[in-house]
């Protein structure tokens, strides 16, 4: 990994907790909070990653971090990261649901049960419960910016997508209702929708079949995680009278998941 230049400093200071750090978007968000100065708290499953992650986060950009592994959608595990930001730096500013996975591509008759709670456990349970523990913070200090990762999936159901999809219709709708219920809290509240980001999403869909994972990206230029890093770090830089909703963002090969341009 390599360094990247520091070039300006508006989140300087600013505490953010991200979830799934340990690699691909989340490892990007949290790059990208470092570079501009914030301190972070990560949490992901993978503890060796993880360590990793945090040490090249001190050494390459001099970011103050810390780290909590475990499954988010147990909550003590979610109480035990947010404890752990607030008594490291005694204050919580953004927070960045972003952990989250596919499991499958399979026809709702055919599809595994397993599958279907190991979605519903990570990308609804674990972001309901990490948000509950850090919100009673961003009240007392009546300000806080919270980023939900969804999809585009979110958006278009599509065949063999089902739980997948209904996850992250879920994860656009408890956006909405945060927005609504803290609108009185100066709490922002942003969906960032993604489309094809080559990362490995589609390895983890595919239970560890690369070939199959690239077929997925095959013919089209893809975002890449650094795109979605750089536009989380530009909604938190906004003024705090700003509150941008949400951004749905693909590929230009890639006008929704049913019409894309593959050469």
């Amino acid at each position: 990994m390599k360094a990247k230049q520091v070039m300006d400093k508006k989140l300087k200071d600013n505490v953010a907790i991200v979830t799934g750090a340990a690699k691909g978007i989340g490892l990007a968000i949290a790059e990208r909070l470092a570079r501009d100065g914030a301190k972070l708290v990560l949490a992901d499953l993978d503890e060796a990653g993880l360590k990793q992650t945090c040490a090249h986060l001190s050494k390459d950009f001099g970011a103050e971090v810390a780290s909590h592994a475990g499954d988010l959608s147990d909550q003590g595990t979610a109480e035990k990261t947010v404890n752990l930001a607030s008594e490291r730096f005694g204050r919580l500013d953004i927070l960045v649901n972003n952990a989250g996975l596919a499991a499958g591509l399979d026809l709702f008759q055919d599809a595994s049960l397993d599958d279907w709670d190991q979605m519903i456990d990570t990308n609804v349970k674990g972001l309901l419960y990490v948000t509950k523990e850090i919100l009673p913070f961003m009240l007392k200090q009546n300000r806080g910016y919270i980023f939900n990762i969804g999809s585009t999936a979110a958006k278009y159901v599509y065949e063999k997508g089902n739980v997948y999809c209904a996850t992250k219709s879920a994860v656009d709708a408890l956006t909405q209702a945060m927005r609504i219920d803290l609108l009185k809290k100066n709490i922002r509240v942003t969906a960032i929708h993604p489309g094809m980001v080559e990362t490995e999403f589609s390895q983890v869909r595919f239970k560890g079949d690369e070939e199959k994972a690239k077929t997925v990206y095959k013919g089209l230029e893809p975002l890449k995680a650094e795109d979605i890093a750089d536009v989380i770090f530009y909604c938190a830089s906004t003024p705090s009278h700003v509150c941008i909703n949400e951004l749905v963002i693909t590929p230009t090969a890639q006008a929704s998941p049913f019409y894309i341009d593959r050469k």
